[in-house]
């Protein structure tokens, strides 16, 4: 009989420890009918009807987001409207930049080649005011020792 005793004490203070800790970390929107405080005092004051209660009344369930469910309901990335916008925004930049740059490929095929010209890869012209080639990078020291400009 004494072991049931022994048993029986050590079921009850585990219990209350684990009803204490449950109750010490929940969550705080979802405890109900005393504050969390107050619980931890009637689980330890009444330690196995304290913690039925905890578990019975105080634990409030999960929220529910399916029908008739309250709260703030999250929506999967395909259903929400602020990420399906987004979407649609970098599509549209993303087709812009396309055209800007098939325009640009364009322009570049319609452009003579740069030595006929005398333009360099730049697309800027390398000859001099009297006609001659300029040789020479601007900043590069000229004929006279001076740099081109």
């Amino acid at each position: 009989m004494v072991r049931f005793w022994v048993i029986a004490i050590v079921a009850v203070v585990v219990f209350t420890i684990y009803a204490v800790v449950d109750c010490a970390l929940f969550d705080r929107s979802r405890i109900r009918g005393l504050p969390r405080g107050w619980w931890i005092v009637v689980i330890l004051i009444v330690p196995i009807i304290g913690g039925l209660l905890w578990f019975l009344v105080g634990r409030g369930r999960p929220l529910r987001f399916g029908r008739g469910g309250g709260g703030r309901r999250t929506n999967a990335p395909d259903d929400d409207p602020e990420f399906l916008r987004r979407l649609r925004d970098d599509a549209e930049h993303e087709e812009r930049i396309r055209r800007l740059e098939q325009e640009l490929a364009e322009l570049d095929s319609d452009a003579p080649e740069a030595g006929q010209r005398g333009d360099d890869a730049l697309g800027t012209d390398r000859r001099r005011p009297d006609g001659t080639e300029n040789p020479g990078n601007p900043g590069d020291p000229g004929g006279s020792g001076r740099p081109n400009a």
